[in-house]
């Protein structure tokens, strides 16, 4: 089995402190990268999150704040990353709620702006949930037959996730071996940015998805509420969720 590819596609996997993507940073990131003319390259780096990686997190992946010392920071490796992923789409395993939004938002702390939504996501997890609903290590043993060595480990969880999708694409005829298709497949929201506080309604406009304002236009809240825009700015929301916001403010402003 090959991927039908229009554009590269980047298989990536992120081992962090935690799971928060506003105040979680990235120790580690791997991505696999496919082309298409078939030309397949991984690379692994490990990153200095400049925070303690809580003892939790160290018993899932593996990594330590000695092991990651002299390692850099993400601000310093940001551009390298920006430039490897650059035009391609992107994969993961439940990489929609997690990995895309985390990556999304390392890359905003550091200046880095590249804008994802115009790239395809294809979360190999939403494939297997939606088939046989189990965990990364379940599914390579049920598609590929194998154990996962490694597990955890951000390198053999792209590499196995890689290996699960062409399993996949083997194993249900359903499934269209297309970016696109597989992209809407595993898509489950409809969010304006990637943390789902706005999300957009059938008519393709945004709408507020939280709090007092839920299920009301984002331009008119912004309309009717001078200080909404300076409260959310100022408030614990995720970078992305604040660069949206603000995209709107000023699509708003020069209609």
């Amino acid at each position: 089995m090959k991927l039908q590819l229009k554009n590269p596609i980047v298989f990536f996997d992120l081992e962090t402190t935690g799971t928060n993507i506003v105040s979680d940073r990235i120790v580690e990131i791997s991505y696999h990268k496919v082309s298409p003319n078939g030309r397949e390259e991984t690379k692994t780096i490990r990153v200095n999150p400049e925070m303690p990686i809580p003892k939790s997190a160290s018993d899932i992946h593996g990594i330590t704040d000695a092991d990651v010392a002299q390692c850099p920071a993400f601000k310093l490796v940001a551009k390298e990353i920006a430039r490897d992923i650059e035009g391609c789409d992107l994969a993961g395993y439940n990489s929609n709620r997690f990995d895309i939004p985390l990556l999304a938002e390392e890359l905003l702390r550091a200046d880095v702006d590249i804008d994802l939504t115009k790239r395809k996501f294809v979360d190999v997890q939403v494939v297997f949930h939606k088939m046989e609903a189990r965990t990364l290590g379940a599914a390579y043993k049920f598609y590929c037959d194998k154990d996962l060595v490694g597990a955890h480990g951000a390198e053999a969880d792209t590499l196995a996730t890689y290996e699960v999708l062409m399993a996949q694409l083997d194993r249900y005829p359903d499934l269209q071996n297309d970016i696109d298709f597989l992209s809407k497949f595993t898509t489950q929201n409809n969010n304006v940015d990637f943390a789902g506080r706005m999300i957009y309604n059938d008519k393709g406009e945004e709408i507020i998805n939280f709090g007092k304002y839920k299920g009301q236009k984002v331009t008119d809240v912004l309309k009717n509420d001078i200080g909404y825009y300076g409260w959310m700015m100022n408030s614990d929301f995720s970078l992305h969720t604040k660069k949206v916001l603000t995209n709107i403010k000023l699509k708003s402003f020069n209609k």
